[in-house]
């Protein structure tokens, strides 16, 4: 998600992301432009692109202000020009879909965008009472007050529709969790999802360019429905693999009585980041590469015992990726030790945690895939 989005700052804590369709949509305007034979105008396309961020970033916030009531909000949002996809932090453990606060957050959303539309209606009637708010062309870069009006109309209706990741989407799902488990749910919101994605882009497609925003429209749908699809196989991951399926078990591991020259010359013939100091067969303490070179550089040669940190966390192999997320994030740690019988049998490291979790990830879509074809 974060390759695709660039970040746009922070609203109550939470990270708001502004997905590259923007651009596309920009692009959009000015084609839009040139076939009406309009003088393109770069800025009037910019600033109706914004009126369409700020409805986006309106309901958006609604959904923010409602959530932080629950304790429960978003590390960070991913708004993209139809709806905003919202991204959990990997340590929190998701919570049971409650029925009424997902209707209530639901129906907020779009009635917050009408709302801001009835307000600029009725400040444009009496502003500027020859404008005809209801005349076509209803988003247009030559008329910006009007496409404040129908912005939110459209956003407001369209989140109404039974599509995930729309509003009406996230009501379907709560539907489907009543009689199966979270992921599950999700999945199959999202296959409806996908399914008005494509169903708009058909409708564009056969009667362009009339009908070209439906195919804009089906195109952003089906990508939202997409990175919502990527983002609950991750979450189920992290919930249902353990420690000993990732795992490393061959690393190498520090002594407290070895020079930081020893110690770098071991990290120079291994892939890791960060290693284990043991002592008679006990773990005590870690270092990471960094701490070493960083060391050696402005210390000079020193011992290991110098430097490692004497603050860490150990896991169980039997323990969820979820539950290694939690202990790293909680000391800001980059390694954890797995043990059993309190014997050192492996270690998790943030980089390898990575790794694996893309990698298992796709190993669940392909087996997916493999049984339905």
């Amino acid at each position: 998600m974060r390759s695709w989005s660039i970040p746009a700052g922070k609203i109550l804590g939470v990270e708001i992301r502004l997905h590259l369709s923007f651009l596309f949509v920009l692009l959009f305007v000015g084609v839009n432009q040139q076939a009406a034979r309009a003088i393109p105008s770069p800025w009037r396309g910019a600033a109706l692109a914004a009126i369409i961020f700020a409805s986006i970033v309106l309901h958006e916030l609604t959904y923010i202000l409602l959530e932080s009531r629950s304790g429960v909000t978003p590390r960070a949002i991913v708004l993209l020009p139809v709806c905003g996809v919202r991204i959990f932090d990997e340590t929190q453990p998701p919570l049971p879909v409650n029925w009424k606060r997902t209707n209530a957050i639901a129906a907020m959303g779009p009635l917050a965008n009408f709302a801001l539309a009835g307000i600029a209606a009725v400040f444009l009637g009496v502003a500027v009472p020859q404008s005809h708010p209801w005349a076509d062309p209803y988003l247009s870069p030559a008329n910006l007050p009007h496409s404040i009006i129908w912005a939110n109309l459209w956003l407001g209706l369209f989140n109404l529709l039974p599509a995930y990741p729309l509003d009406g989407g996230r009501v379907l799902r709560a539907i489907f969790g009543r009689s199966m488990d979270p992921l599950r749910a999700t999945r199959r919101a999202v296959s409806i999802g996908r399914g008005f994605g494509i169903a708009f882009i058909l409708a564009g497609w056969w009667n362009m360019p009339q009908t070209t925003w439906f195919f804009v429209v089906g195109v952003l749908l089906f990508i939202a429905a997409q990175m919502e699809d990527r983002s609950a196989v991750f979450h189920s991951v992290l919930e249902t693999v353990h420690l000993e399926d990732i795992m490393l078990t061959d690393f190498a591991t520090l002594s407290p009585a070895d020079t930081l020259e020893d110690a770098l010359e071991k990290a120079v013939h291994c892939l890791q980041d960060d290693f284990p100091v043991i002592r008679s067969g006990d773990m005590v303490g870690v270092v990471s590469r960094q701490k070493i070179l960083q060391t050696l550089r402005t210390e000079g040669n020193g011992y290991v015992q110098a430097v490692m940190n004497r603050i860490f966390d150990v896991a169980q192999k039997t323990e969820s990726l979820s539950s290694a997320f939690r202990k790293l994030s909680a000391q800001n740690l980059s390694i954890i030790p797995v043990v059993e019988n309190q014997q050192l049998v492996g270690i998790v490291t943030l980089q390898n945690l990575m790794h694996s979790m893309a990698l298992l990830a796709e190993t669940r879509k392909l087996r997916k895939a493999a049984l339905e074809s």
